[in-house]
Protein backbone atom coordinates (compact mmCIF):
# COMPACT_ATOMS: atom_id res chain seq x y z
CA UNK A 1 0.00 0.00 0.00
CA UNK A 2 2.95 2.29 0.52
CA UNK A 3 4.04 1.69 -3.38
CA UNK A 4 3.44 4.88 -5.35
CA UNK A 5 3.50 5.45 -9.15
CA UNK A 6 4.42 9.13 -10.57
CA UNK A 7 3.93 9.38 -14.39
CA UNK A 8 5.84 12.70 -16.32
CA UNK A 9 3.78 13.33 -18.64
CA UNK A 10 4.28 17.08 -19.66
CA UNK A 11 6.30 16.57 -22.51
CA UNK A 12 5.25 18.33 -26.19
CA UNK A 13 7.02 16.43 -28.19
CA UNK A 14 5.93 16.81 -31.93
CA UNK A 15 8.23 14.33 -34.16
CA UNK A 16 4.85 11.90 -34.77
CA UNK A 17 3.68 15.42 -36.60
CA UNK A 18 0.93 15.17 -37.99
CA UNK A 19 -0.97 13.13 -35.06
CA UNK A 20 0.85 14.42 -32.63
CA UNK A 21 0.46 18.69 -31.84
CA UNK A 22 1.27 20.80 -29.08
CA UNK A 23 -2.04 20.68 -28.17
CA UNK A 24 -2.35 16.87 -27.89
CA UNK A 25 1.13 15.51 -27.75
CA UNK A 26 2.42 12.12 -28.30
CA UNK A 27 1.91 10.46 -24.71
CA UNK A 28 -1.83 11.42 -25.57
CA UNK A 29 -1.85 9.64 -29.15
CA UNK A 30 -2.56 5.91 -30.03
CA UNK A 31 0.64 5.45 -31.48
CA UNK A 32 0.85 1.74 -31.81
CA UNK A 33 -2.84 1.77 -33.58
CA UNK A 34 -4.13 -0.28 -30.43
CA UNK A 35 -7.03 1.50 -28.68
CA UNK A 36 -4.73 3.23 -26.31
CA UNK A 37 -2.63 6.47 -26.13
CA UNK A 38 0.89 5.89 -24.96
CA UNK A 39 -0.27 7.37 -21.05
CA UNK A 40 -3.07 4.60 -20.75
CA UNK A 41 -0.61 2.13 -21.43
CA UNK A 42 1.99 3.45 -18.97
CA UNK A 43 -0.57 3.51 -16.60
CA UNK A 44 -2.20 -0.09 -17.07
CA UNK A 45 1.13 -1.78 -17.09
CA UNK A 46 1.61 -0.76 -13.40
CA UNK A 47 -1.29 -3.25 -12.99
CA UNK A 48 -0.62 -5.06 -9.55
CA UNK A 49 2.27 -2.73 -8.48
CA UNK A 50 0.41 0.13 -7.55
CA UNK A 51 -2.96 0.23 -6.26
CA UNK A 52 -4.80 3.32 -8.45
CA UNK A 53 -5.32 5.65 -5.33
CA UNK A 54 -1.31 5.94 -5.33
CA UNK A 55 -1.04 6.81 -9.16
CA UNK A 56 0.59 10.44 -9.27
CA UNK A 57 0.49 12.16 -12.89
CA UNK A 58 2.61 15.24 -13.50
CA UNK A 59 1.56 17.24 -16.83
CA UNK A 60 1.18 20.77 -18.11
CA UNK A 61 -1.68 22.89 -16.90
CA UNK A 62 -3.28 22.60 -20.89
CA UNK A 63 -3.66 19.16 -20.51
CA UNK A 64 -5.60 18.65 -17.39
CA UNK A 65 -7.99 17.35 -19.32
CA UNK A 66 -6.84 14.87 -21.49
CA UNK A 67 -4.92 13.45 -18.49
CA UNK A 68 -8.66 13.28 -16.32
CA UNK A 69 -10.57 12.20 -19.60
CA UNK A 70 -7.84 9.27 -20.58
CA UNK A 71 -7.10 8.10 -17.14
CA UNK A 72 -10.61 8.69 -14.98
CA UNK A 73 -8.63 6.19 -12.18
CA UNK A 74 -6.36 8.97 -11.05
CA UNK A 75 -7.89 11.74 -8.86
CA UNK A 76 -8.09 14.16 -9.69
CA UNK A 77 -5.67 15.76 -6.95
CA UNK A 78 -3.28 13.55 -7.88
CA UNK A 79 -3.16 15.46 -11.13
CA UNK A 80 -0.17 18.04 -10.49
CA UNK A 81 -0.38 21.01 -12.71
CA UNK A 82 3.18 22.50 -13.91
CA UNK A 83 2.83 26.04 -15.04
CA UNK A 84 5.53 26.26 -17.34
CA UNK A 85 8.38 23.58 -18.92
CA UNK A 86 11.73 23.20 -15.62
CA UNK A 87 12.89 19.97 -16.71
CA UNK A 88 12.44 16.69 -14.71
CA UNK A 89 14.06 18.02 -11.22
CA UNK A 90 11.58 20.63 -10.47
CA UNK A 91 8.60 18.22 -11.66
CA UNK A 92 10.23 15.52 -9.29
CA UNK A 93 10.84 17.61 -6.15
CA UNK A 94 7.10 18.85 -6.55
CA UNK A 95 5.52 15.53 -6.44
CA UNK A 96 7.64 14.23 -3.70
CA UNK A 97 7.30 16.56 -1.05
CA UNK A 98 3.41 16.41 -2.39
CA UNK A 99 3.58 12.22 -1.71
CA UNK A 100 5.54 12.68 1.13
CA UNK A 101 2.78 15.57 2.64
CA UNK A 102 0.66 12.43 2.43
CA UNK A 103 2.31 9.06 2.87
CA UNK A 104 6.28 9.82 4.38
CA UNK A 105 6.93 5.74 3.97
CA UNK A 106 5.99 5.92 0.22
CA UNK A 107 8.01 4.05 -2.16
CA UNK A 108 8.13 5.42 -5.35
CA UNK A 109 8.70 4.79 -8.70
CA UNK A 110 8.68 7.46 -11.67
CA UNK A 111 8.30 6.81 -14.76
CA UNK A 112 8.38 8.78 -18.72
CA UNK A 113 4.56 9.00 -20.26
CA UNK A 114 5.46 8.13 -23.53
CA UNK A 115 7.73 4.81 -23.17
CA UNK A 116 6.85 1.28 -24.79
CA UNK A 117 7.41 -1.52 -23.03
CA UNK A 118 7.01 -5.50 -24.88
CA UNK A 119 7.07 -8.01 -22.66
CA UNK A 120 5.28 -6.26 -19.39
CA UNK A 121 5.53 -9.86 -17.22
CA UNK A 122 8.92 -9.33 -16.96
CA UNK A 123 8.89 -5.23 -16.67
CA UNK A 124 6.54 -6.07 -13.45
CA UNK A 125 8.85 -8.45 -12.10
CA UNK A 126 11.58 -6.04 -11.98
CA UNK A 127 10.16 -3.21 -10.85
CA UNK A 128 8.66 -5.10 -8.08
CA UNK A 129 12.23 -6.71 -7.20
CA UNK A 130 13.42 -2.98 -7.34
CA UNK A 131 10.75 -0.96 -5.07
CA UNK A 132 11.62 -4.39 -2.32
CA UNK A 133 15.13 -2.87 -2.58
CA UNK A 134 14.63 0.69 -2.08
CA UNK A 135 11.83 -0.40 0.86
CA UNK A 136 14.54 -1.67 2.46
CA UNK A 137 17.67 0.73 1.83
CA UNK A 138 18.43 4.33 1.03
CA UNK A 139 19.41 3.61 -2.02
CA UNK A 140 18.11 5.09 -6.08
CA UNK A 141 17.56 2.51 -8.74
CA UNK A 142 17.43 3.49 -12.21
CA UNK A 143 16.66 0.99 -14.62
CA UNK A 144 19.42 0.37 -17.17
CA UNK A 145 18.05 -1.34 -20.69
CA UNK A 146 20.47 -4.05 -22.35
CA UNK A 147 21.25 -2.70 -25.79
CA UNK A 148 21.29 -4.70 -28.69
CA UNK A 149 22.77 -1.61 -30.97
CA UNK A 150 25.05 1.42 -31.35
CA UNK A 151 22.23 3.63 -30.65
CA UNK A 152 23.36 7.54 -30.18
CA UNK A 153 19.68 8.42 -29.13
CA UNK A 154 19.48 7.50 -25.60
CA UNK A 155 22.43 8.39 -22.55
CA UNK A 156 24.05 5.24 -21.15
CA UNK A 157 24.53 3.98 -17.93
CA UNK A 158 28.26 2.40 -16.90
CA UNK A 159 27.50 0.14 -14.43
CA UNK A 160 30.37 -1.74 -11.71
CA UNK A 161 29.38 -5.05 -12.82
CA UNK A 162 31.53 -6.56 -9.50
CA UNK A 163 29.72 -4.27 -7.46
CA UNK A 164 26.66 -6.22 -7.05
CA UNK A 165 24.81 -5.31 -4.20
CA UNK A 166 24.42 -8.33 -1.15
CA UNK A 167 20.65 -7.50 -0.85
CA UNK A 168 19.57 -8.15 -4.35
CA UNK A 169 21.64 -9.95 -6.93
CA UNK A 170 20.64 -8.27 -10.40
CA UNK A 171 21.60 -4.46 -9.00
CA UNK A 172 24.82 -3.17 -9.22
CA UNK A 173 26.53 0.62 -8.36
CA UNK A 174 26.71 3.07 -10.69
CA UNK A 175 30.47 3.97 -12.35
CA UNK A 176 28.50 6.88 -14.33
CA UNK A 177 26.40 8.31 -16.41
CA UNK A 178 27.10 8.95 -20.43
CA UNK A 179 25.45 11.39 -22.27
CA UNK A 180 24.56 10.53 -25.88
CA UNK A 181 27.28 9.11 -27.57
CA UNK A 182 28.78 9.47 -31.22
CA UNK A 183 28.53 6.22 -33.11
CA UNK A 184 31.76 5.22 -32.98
CA UNK A 185 31.71 5.33 -28.74
CA UNK A 186 28.15 3.95 -28.49
CA UNK A 187 30.05 1.09 -30.66
CA UNK A 188 32.62 0.88 -28.21
CA UNK A 189 29.94 0.62 -25.38
CA UNK A 190 28.46 -2.33 -27.15
CA UNK A 191 31.63 -4.12 -27.08
CA UNK A 192 31.64 -4.04 -23.53
CA UNK A 193 28.86 -5.85 -20.72
CA UNK A 194 28.65 -3.04 -18.76
CA UNK A 195 27.01 -0.45 -20.13
CA UNK A 196 23.11 0.18 -20.58
CA UNK A 197 20.51 2.39 -22.20
CA UNK A 198 19.24 5.08 -19.64
CA UNK A 199 15.46 4.73 -19.53
CA UNK A 200 14.67 7.60 -17.54
CA UNK A 201 12.68 4.92 -14.96
CA UNK A 202 13.59 6.16 -11.29
CA UNK A 203 13.39 4.18 -7.98
CA UNK A 204 13.92 5.29 -4.59
CA UNK A 205 12.15 5.57 -1.00
CA UNK A 206 10.32 9.37 -1.03
CA UNK A 207 12.53 10.26 1.83
CA UNK A 208 15.60 9.21 0.22
CA UNK A 209 14.80 11.56 -3.08
CA UNK A 210 13.47 14.44 -0.43
CA UNK A 211 17.22 13.96 1.66
CA UNK A 212 18.87 14.24 -1.76
CA UNK A 213 17.09 17.30 -2.98
CA UNK A 214 18.15 18.87 0.18
CA UNK A 215 21.67 17.33 0.17
CA UNK A 216 22.30 18.32 -4.26
CA UNK A 217 19.64 20.96 -4.96
CA UNK A 218 18.91 22.66 -1.70
CA UNK A 219 17.64 25.88 -3.19
CA UNK A 220 15.42 23.59 -5.00
CA UNK A 221 14.18 21.65 -2.31
CA UNK A 222 13.69 25.17 -0.22
CA UNK A 223 10.74 26.16 -2.92
CA UNK A 224 8.77 22.81 -2.02
CA UNK A 225 9.31 22.28 1.65
CA UNK A 226 7.94 25.66 2.56
CA UNK A 227 4.86 24.86 0.76
CA UNK A 228 4.11 21.53 2.99
CA UNK A 229 1.52 23.40 4.81
CA UNK A 230 -0.80 24.53 1.59
CA UNK A 231 -0.09 21.04 -0.26
CA UNK A 232 -3.81 19.96 -0.74
CA UNK A 233 -5.25 23.38 0.03
CA UNK A 234 -7.32 26.01 -2.35
CA UNK A 235 -3.71 27.92 -2.25
CA UNK A 236 -1.34 25.03 -3.96
CA UNK A 237 -1.91 25.82 -7.54
CA UNK A 238 -2.11 29.72 -6.79
CA UNK A 239 1.52 29.27 -5.30
CA UNK A 240 2.62 26.55 -7.65
CA UNK A 241 1.95 28.97 -10.52
CA UNK A 242 4.17 31.95 -8.77
CA UNK A 243 7.41 29.72 -7.96
CA UNK A 244 7.43 27.30 -10.06
CA UNK A 245 8.64 29.77 -12.94
CA UNK A 246 11.47 30.35 -10.14
CA UNK A 247 13.38 26.85 -10.77
CA UNK A 248 16.31 26.00 -12.24
CA UNK A 249 15.57 24.38 -15.56
CA UNK A 250 17.27 21.02 -15.14
CA UNK A 251 16.60 16.98 -15.62
CA UNK A 252 16.77 15.14 -12.63
CA UNK A 253 20.03 13.56 -13.64
CA UNK A 254 22.55 16.28 -13.86
CA UNK A 255 20.38 17.84 -10.64
CA UNK A 256 20.69 14.08 -7.95
CA UNK A 257 21.73 11.31 -10.20
CA UNK A 258 25.51 12.36 -11.11
CA UNK A 259 25.99 13.56 -7.96
CA UNK A 260 24.69 10.98 -5.11
CA UNK A 261 26.61 8.46 -3.65
CA UNK A 262 24.20 5.43 -3.09
CA UNK A 263 23.06 4.83 -6.80
CA UNK A 264 22.42 1.83 -8.12
CA UNK A 265 21.60 0.10 -11.75
CA UNK A 266 19.24 -3.03 -12.16
CA UNK A 267 20.34 -4.05 -15.80
CA UNK A 268 16.86 -5.46 -17.61
CA UNK A 269 15.38 -6.94 -20.55
CA UNK A 270 11.91 -6.46 -21.16
CA UNK A 271 11.47 -4.85 -24.69
CA UNK A 272 11.74 -1.02 -23.89
CA UNK A 273 11.98 2.04 -26.27
CA UNK A 274 11.14 5.84 -25.57
CA UNK A 275 9.86 5.92 -29.23
CA UNK A 276 11.34 9.25 -30.34
CA UNK A 277 11.62 8.91 -33.44
CA UNK A 278 9.54 6.93 -36.58
CA UNK A 279 12.62 5.00 -36.44
CA UNK A 280 12.07 3.75 -33.09
CA UNK A 281 8.49 3.27 -33.87
CA UNK A 282 9.20 0.59 -36.98
CA UNK A 283 11.63 -1.39 -34.89
CA UNK A 284 9.03 -2.02 -32.35
CA UNK A 285 5.81 -2.56 -35.13
CA UNK A 286 5.39 -5.73 -37.29
CA UNK A 287 6.76 -5.63 -40.71
CA UNK A 288 6.05 -7.18 -43.89
CA UNK A 289 8.77 -9.13 -45.82
CA UNK A 290 9.73 -6.29 -47.42
CA UNK A 291 10.30 -4.23 -43.90
CA UNK A 292 7.21 -2.23 -44.46
CA UNK A 293 5.09 -1.19 -41.45
CA UNK A 294 1.43 -0.51 -41.46
CA UNK A 295 -0.59 0.84 -38.47
CA UNK A 296 -4.16 1.30 -39.56
CA UNK A 297 -6.90 -0.88 -40.78
CA UNK A 298 -6.80 -0.95 -44.46
CA UNK A 299 -2.98 -0.43 -46.11
CA UNK A 300 -1.59 -2.05 -48.90
CA UNK A 301 2.13 -1.82 -50.46
CA UNK A 302 2.83 -2.29 -53.83
CA UNK A 303 6.38 -2.69 -55.03
CA UNK A 304 7.44 -0.76 -51.63
CA UNK A 305 9.97 -1.09 -49.21
CA UNK A 306 11.50 -0.31 -45.63
CA UNK A 307 8.25 2.36 -45.23
CA UNK A 308 6.14 3.06 -42.32
CA UNK A 309 2.29 3.89 -42.88
CA UNK A 310 0.19 5.40 -39.92
CA UNK A 311 -3.23 6.13 -40.78
CA UNK A 312 -6.13 4.89 -38.76
CA UNK A 313 -8.36 7.29 -39.87
CA UNK A 314 -8.28 6.68 -43.26
CA UNK A 315 -10.88 4.24 -45.01
CA UNK A 316 -7.76 2.84 -47.54
CA UNK A 317 -4.34 3.86 -47.85
CA UNK A 318 -2.60 2.52 -50.91
CA UNK A 319 1.27 2.88 -51.50
CA UNK A 320 3.35 1.94 -54.41
CA UNK A 321 6.69 2.25 -55.90
CA UNK A 322 8.78 4.16 -52.52
CA UNK A 323 11.46 2.71 -50.30
CA UNK A 324 12.08 4.25 -46.86
CA UNK A 325 9.81 6.54 -46.48
CA UNK A 326 7.00 7.67 -43.55
CA UNK A 327 3.20 7.81 -44.49
CA UNK A 328 1.45 9.79 -42.00
CA UNK A 329 -2.21 11.06 -41.95
CA UNK A 330 -4.19 12.75 -39.56
CA UNK A 331 -7.58 15.01 -39.27
CA UNK A 332 -7.17 15.82 -43.21
CA UNK A 333 -3.39 16.36 -42.97
CA UNK A 334 -1.20 13.97 -45.12
CA UNK A 335 2.63 14.16 -44.72
CA UNK A 336 4.88 11.85 -46.48
CA UNK A 337 8.59 12.92 -45.59
CA UNK A 338 11.95 9.87 -46.14
CA UNK A 339 12.60 8.30 -43.03
CA UNK A 340 16.12 9.66 -43.58
CA UNK A 341 14.79 13.48 -43.20
CA UNK A 342 12.69 13.01 -40.34
CA UNK A 343 14.45 15.06 -38.09
CA UNK A 344 12.57 17.93 -40.47
CA UNK A 345 9.51 16.71 -39.36
CA UNK A 346 9.71 19.31 -35.91
CA UNK A 347 10.08 22.09 -38.22
CA UNK A 348 6.96 21.29 -40.66
CA UNK A 349 5.02 21.30 -37.25
CA UNK A 350 6.16 24.30 -36.00
CA UNK A 351 5.42 25.78 -39.24
CA UNK A 352 1.79 24.67 -39.18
Amino acid sequence: MNNHLVIMAGGVGSRFWPMSTSEKPKQFIDILGVGKSLLQLTFYRFHGICDPANVWVVTNKKYFDLVKSQLPEVSEDHILLEPCRRNTAPCIAYVSWKIKSQDPNANVVVTPSDHIVVDEIEFRRVVTSCLNFTAETDAIVTLGMRPNRPETGYGYIQADLTARSPRNKEIFRVDSFREKPDIQTATRYIRQNNYFWNAGIFIWSVETIVNAFRVYQPSLSKVFERLLPIYGTAEEQVMIDEQYPECENISVDYAIMEKAEEIFVCPANFGWSDLGTWGSLMMQSHKDLYGNCAIGTDIEFHDSHNCIVHATEANKVVVQGLDGFIVAEKDGVLLICKLSEEQRIKQFAAEK
